[in-house]
């Protein structure tokens, strides 16, 4: 929109003047409020933009990645600095290499003679030894393991008999569960794209697998996998308290979207056209939950009625610390206080307890109430529209963050009524980190079954890597037509 003032002409001002004094006072008016109008769009206009210029992933939801090469710095991080000096602390057990009392190969290094008087020392019984180990990889190579089916003529009947071949050995040539696990291990897991793993096993093996290969091996561990994903569904539909989030991903060049439900021993992710209800209804958990859903107050979750809600404080946070760098006010810094007060307080509380007593609830509540009622008064509500328009009127950011924090006031502090809540929702953002990571690596999905197959085995592994499995391990039990399936 571009803003052009109209000031009078010199025609319209020497006509004006010719008339008297009342006209060029109005017409003075009509110029300064024209004026005004005008200065105060433009205003607007430029706060708008200074705020789209300012945010960045410490004090608002975009991601890291969109900071650009003018990263905030460090100082400004809303993480408090730690007590704790750098490095090992006290009482923390080391990792160094120690050892072994049964090498697998020993290299004996022979005295020849003294050192002293040259005198031949091959005859003498050394009476001690001083050793060094050396860990490292023997050279690698592929087995390959013929498997020979005898077959045999009855003297009797003069029938031919075969013998069987186990259930997984179905072609003349075929790749192993071990090598299958790998190529899933490092495509998948280590988002390494398909060629380089090729030449992975060609430098490592010397032998190349073909990328149609990998793609199998992705597609078979993905259908392996699918019971244990499926337990993994379930369970989070039984869970007391699950982590919601959601993010872009494009397949075959269209935006999609990745969807995620976690708890810290769970993991579940599925891929959809739409971001909103329509998408999580067919996903089937939220549909079905009952316990805590914790998000970032995106409308579509609340959609849901039939569980509790608990909002991230670190997106709340990030947009206070935003308000307080835009429109610097003292009620912000106050609340951003008070949700940090909480939270160590809660923090320091559930080692002993399950929640507060009533008394600090409602207290704690008092001071939230009082903050957002301070705010309120140095945001008023805009003004109604000389000529209303459809939809809300337009507000400020520290208004539009007031309203909610008011009305979204039980999910916003729900972690202080009950201890099983967490702060923020930060584990449920660890886990689609990590689908953002793979776009970063191989940019989008080629196929819409390659983006299933993706989601199948990051959910599995992501589900046993929070158990403490060894996921190589874990893998191969896939392949083995037994995935691990966690039980609670």
């Amino acid at each position: 929109m571009r803003y052009v003032l109209s000031p009078p002409t010199h025609d319209e001002i020497k006509q004006t003047y010719e008339q008297g004094l009342e006209p060029i006072i109005e017409l003075f008016d009509k110029t300064t409020q024209l004026f005004d109008t005008t200065t105060q769009e433009l205003q607007v206009k430029i706060q708008t933009l200074e705020d789209q210029l300012n945010k960045n992933s410490q004090n608002s939801s975009k991601p890291p990645s969109s900071d650009g090469l003018k990263k905030p710095p460090r100082t400004t991080s809303l993480r408090e600095k730690g007590m704790k000096p750098n490095g090992g602390q006290k009482g923390h057990t080391g990792h160094t290499l120690k050892m072994v009392e049964n090498p697998d190969h020993t290299t004996p290094h022979k005295v020849t003679e003294c050192s002293y008087c040259g005198l031949s020392l091959e005859n003498i019984e050394a009476h001690d030894h001083k050793k060094r180990q050396v860990f490292d990889i023997p050279p690698v190579k592929i087995e390959v393991t013929e498997h020979q089916a005898e077959i045999k003529t009855c003297p009797h009947c003069k029938t031919v008999t075969t013998a069987s071949f186990p259930p997984d050995i179905n072609s003349s040539v075929q790749y192993g569960k071990r090598i299958k696990s790998l190529v899933v291990y490092l495509n998948t897991y280590n988002f390494i794209p398909l060629k380089r793993t090729s030449d992975f096993f060609e430098d490592i093996f010397g032998h190349r697998i073909s990328q149609a290969t990998i793609l199998k091996a992705n597609a078979l561990g993905a259908e392996k996998m699918e019971p244990a994903n499926e337990a993994i569904k379930q369970q989070l539909i039984n869970s007391d308290v699950v982590n919601f989030d959601e993010s872009g991903a494009r397949v075959e060049g269209i935006l999609y979207w990745i969807h995620v439900a976690s708890t810290l021993f769970l993991t579940y992710y599925a891929i959809h056209a739409k971001r909103g209800k329509e998408a999580m209804d067919e996903i089937g958990i939220l549909s079905q939950f009952t316990g805590i859903a914790i998000h970032d107050a995106w409308a579509p979750y609340f959609s849901y009625t039939n569980m509790e809600h608990g909002l991230c404080n670190a997106h709340n946070l990030r947009e206070l610390k935003f308000i307080d760098e835009q429109y610097p006010q003292e009620w912000v810094m106050e609340m951003s206080d008070l949700l940090k007060t909480i939270k160590k307080e809660v923090k320091k509380t559930k080692s002993f307890k399950n929640c507060f007593d009533d008394a600090t609830i409602l207290d704690f509540e008092t001071q939230y109430d009082e903050i957002i009622e301070k705010g309120l008064r140095m945001n008023p509500p805009p003004p109604p529209l000389e000529k209303p328009k459809r939809g809300p009127v337009k507000q400020s950011p520290a208004k539009n963050l007031l309203d909610r924090l008011k009305l979204r006031r039980s999910e916003v502090t729900l972690f202080m009524r009950d201890f099983r809540v967490p702060f923020d929702n930060n584990l449920g953002e660890r886990d689609i980190r990590m689908m953002k990571v793979q776009q970063k690596v191989s940019g989008s999905f080629r196929t819409m079954e390659g983006a299933h197959i993706f989601c199948s085995i990051r959910g599995y592994i992501s589900t046993t890597r929070k158990n403490g499995c060894c996921i190589i391990e874990v893998i191969q039990d896939a392949f083995d037509g037994k995935p691990f399936i966690p039980s609670f």
